[in-house]
C-alpha cells in the first residue's frame, strides 16, 4: 500500500543561499559606512576641537567662533541657500516635463543633457564661472546696484569682477540641477497610473492632477531630493573656491566684493600653506561643517518620514 507524505507548511519558504549572502553583504555594507562615519567623526573632534580653544592670533579676530567660524557658516549656507533657490523650481519643472508633458521624442534628449551635467567635474565649473559667468553678470550687478540698491542684498557697491556670492550660487545651483532633477523625475513617473487617471476622469485639469495625485504621492521623494542637493551645494569646494573672491565677515550684499567664504573653500585655500596651529583651526570649521550638515540630512529624514505616516493615514 502507497502511502502519500504531506509536509506540513511553515507559511515561509527557506531562504535561498543567493539571498542570504547578498544580504549579509548589504548588512555589512551598511555597517561599514556608519562605522567610516563615525571613524571621520571621531577624527574631526580629536583633531578639531583643540582649535576651538587656540587664541585669537589663529583666528585674526578676538573670538573664536564669531569672528572666525560664524562668517565662514553663513557663506556656506548662504551660498547654498541661493543655489537653492534657483536649482529646486528649475529641477522640478524639467521633471514634470520630462515625466508627464513632453513627448518621449523630446523628452529622452533633455533627461540625456541634465543628466550630463552631473558628469562634469567641478574644476570645469569653476573655470567656466570665473572666466564666462562672473563677466556677463558683472553689468547686471552694476544695474542692480543704480537701481535697486535701496534692498540690503543690491546695496553695493557693485564688484568690478563679477566674482560675487550670488555667483557662487548660480554656480551651486547649475552644479546640484542634475541630481534634483533625476530624482524628482523618477519619483514622478513612479505615480500610479489609476490615481492619476481618476483625477483626470473626475474632470481635473493636467495641472491639477499633478497637484493632487502626483505631488501628494511624490512629496518624500523631493525632500529627499532637495536634501541631497542642499549636501552638495555645501560641501562643494573647487568651484566655489575658484569663483567667489572672499573678503570675510558677515553680509547680505549678494553683489559686492565683500563676500564671506564657505568652509569648504576656506579649508582648501589655506591648508597648504597652514601651520599646525593653523590646520587644526580649519579642521574644526570642517567639524562644524560635518556636524551643520548631519543635522540637516537628520532633518530631512524626519520630514520624509512624518510625510509618509500623513500619506498612509
Amino acid at each position: 500500500m502507497a502511502t502519500t507524505l504531506v509536509a506540513e507548511s511553515t507559511g515561509r519558504a527557506k531562504p535561498r543561499l543567493g539571498d542570504r549572502v547578498f544580504s549579509r553583504v548589504a548588512l555589512a555594507a551598511g555597517i561599514a559606512i556608519l562605522v567610516v562615519l563615525a571613524g571621520v567623526f571621531v577624527f574631526l573632534a580629536i583633531e578639531g576641537v583643540p582649535g576651538l580653544a587656540k587664541p585669537a592670533e589663529f583666528y585674526g579676530s578676538a573670538s573664536t567662533f564669531g569672528g572666525y567660524v560664524a562668517p565662514l557658516l553663513f557663506g556656506t549656507v548662504l551660498a547654498a541657500v541661493i543655489a537653492l533657490v534657483v536649482a529646486v523650481p528649475l529641477a522640478w519643472g524639467i521633471a514634470l516635463v520630462v515625466s508627464h508633458y513632453a513627448p518621449k521624442s523630446i523628452a529622452t534628449p533633455i533627461a540625456y543633457m541634465i543628466d550630463l551635467l552631473a558628469a562634469v567635474p567641478s574644476v570645469v565649473f569653476g573655470l567656466w564661472g570665473i572666466s564666462v559667468l562672473a563677466r556677463q553678470l558683472q553689468p547686471a550687478y552694476v544695474w542692480l546696484d543704480e537701481n535697486m540698491g535701496w534692498l540690503p542684498f543690491f546695496a553695493g557697491p557693485a564688484s568690478g569682477t563679477g566674482r560675487t556670492i550670488l555667483t557662487a550660487g548660480l554656480v551651486l545651483a547649475i552644479m546640484i540641477l542634475p541630481i534634483i532633477t533625476a530624482i524628482s523625475r523618477e519619483v514622478f513617473s513612479q505615480t500610479p497610473r489609476l490615481h492619476e487617471e481618476a483625477a483626470l476622469a473626475l474632470g481635473a485639469t493636467r495641472w491639477e492632477m499633478i497637484r493632487m495625485a502626483v505631488f501628494p504621492y511624490a512629496r518624500s521623494g523631493m525632500v529627499s531630493a532637495v536634501m541631497l542637493g542642499l549636501g552638495r551645494a555645501l560641501g562643494e569646494t573647487m568651484a566655489v573656491a575658484m569663483v567667489l573672491s572672499a573678503g570675510g565677515g558677515i553680509s547680505f550684499n549678494l553683489i559686492s566684493s565683500s563676500n564671506p567664504a564657505s568652509i569648504a573653500s576656506n579649508i582648501a585655500s589655506n591648508y597648504k600653506e597652514g601651520t599646525p596651529g593653523k590646520i587644526q583651526v580649519l579642521i574644526a570649521t570642517g567639524l562644524v561643517l560635518f556636524l551643520v550638515t548631519f543635522l540637516v540630512n537628520f532633518a530631512a529624514r524626519w520630514i520624509v518620514q512624518r510625510s509618509e505616516r500623513r500619506l498612509h493615514r
